[in-house]
C-alpha cells in the first residue's frame, strides 16, 4: 500500500518550544486528490514510526497496524500527526489545571522534581490546537471538525490525551489513553473530571493498562476512573471502554502488540 510520511523539522510555537511533527498520509491521499481525512494527533511522535528514533529502540508499529485496519475495512482513512516529544515532556504532558486548586498545589509540591516547578500543558495545548492543528488543516486534506478529529497517546502521553479532551471539547471527539500514568495525577484528577469529562454520547474515550514494570501500578486509579465514568454517564463499549492486559508491560512493544484495538475504537464510523 502507498503511504506518505512528511516530516516538519523544528515546527515553531509561539507557546513552547519547536519540535519535529511527522504526518502519516494514507495510502487513499495520494489516489484521490478530492478526498478529505479525519486527523488523529498523537504524542511521543518520534516512537511512532521509526525504530531509529524511539526512546526505547521500539515503534508503535502504526503504519503496519493502520494498514491492516484500512484493508479490513475497519477504519477509515486517516491522517495521523505525531509530535516528537521534548526535555520538557513531563511538564508539557502533566494535566495543569487539577493542580490548580489548594489541594492541587500541595500535590504539585510533591511531584518528582523532572515534571518542573512549571506545569507546562495549557502551553502545550494552545500549540496543538491554536497552531499546528490550523497548520494542518490548512496544508492537507483534512476535515477538520471535532467529529473527525482524535487524540491519543501512552503513559504520561495518555494523560495529557484525556487533558485535551477535557479543556478541548469542541476540538477533539475521541481520545486513546494507553497505559495512562495515574500515579502522577494521584488525589487530584477525579474531582477535575467530575467537572471536566466532555459531554458522553459525543465522545469516545479509550483506557487500557497492562500488569507487568510502571502498568502494575495502574488498576487502582484506573478502577476509580472507571467508576466515574459510569456515574458520569458513559456508557460501556460505546462511548467508553478500558482493557486490562495481563502480563504486558509498559513498552512501546506491548502498545505495539494492541495498539490496533484503540484504533478501532476510536477511528470507526
Amino acid at each position: 500500500m502507498s503511504h506518505q510520511l512528511k516530516h516538519h523539522k523544528n515546527f515553531p510555537s509561539a507557546f513552547i518550544k519547536p519540535r519535529n511533527v511527522d504526518v502519516w498520509l494514507p495510502p487513499g491521499y495520494r489516489a484521490d486528490s478530492k478526498k478529505r481525512f479525519g486527523v488523529l494527533y498523537m504524542h511521543d511522535g518520534q516512537n511512532l514510526f521509526y525504530k531509529q528514533y524511539s526512546d526505547s529502540g521500539e515503534d508503535w508499529g502504526i503504519v503496519p497496524a493502520m494498514e491492516k485496519l484500512i484493508a479490513a475495512g475497519e477504519v477509515p482513512e486517516v491522517i495521523i500527526v505525531g509530535i516528537w516529544n521534548t526535555d520538557r515532556r513531563l511538564a508539557e504532558y502533566l494535566p495543569q489545571r487539577p493542580f490548580e486548586t489548594a489541594q492541587g498545589q500541595k500535590a504539585q509540591k510533591k511531584l518528582p522534581p523532572d515534571f518542573g516547578n512549571t506545569i507546562l500543558s495549557d502551553s502545550y495545548l494552545r500549540f496543538l490546537v491554536e497552531e499546528l492543528k490550523p497548520f494542518i488543516d490548512g496544508e492537507y486534506r483534512t476535515v477538520g471538525s471535532r467529529e473527525h478529529t482524535s487524540v491519543m497517546g501512552s503513559s504520561m502521553g495518555g494523560l495529557v490525551s484525556l487533558y485535551a479532551s477535557c479543556q478541548y471539547p469542541d476540538v477533539f471527539s475521541g481520545a486513546g489513553c494507553v497505559s495512562t500514568h495515574w500515579p502522577a495525577v494521584d488525589g487530584v484528577m477525579l474531582d477535575y473530571l467530575k467537572e471536566h469529562l466532555p459531554q458522553p454520547g459525543h465522545h469516545r474515550i479509550y483506557y487500557d493498562y497492562g500488569t507487568e514494570t510502571l502498568d502494575a501500578l495502574y488498576e487502582p486509579h484506573q478502577l476509580k476512573v472507571d467508576a466515574l465514568m459510569r456515574e458520569s454517564g458513559y456508557q460501556g463499549e460505546k462511548d467508553w471502554i478500558t482493557r486490562r492486559f495481563e502480563g504486558a508491560e509498559h513498552s512501546e512493544s506491548a502498545w505495539r502488540e494492541r495498539v490496533h484495538i484503540p484504533l478501532t475504537f476510536l477511528l470507526k464510523k
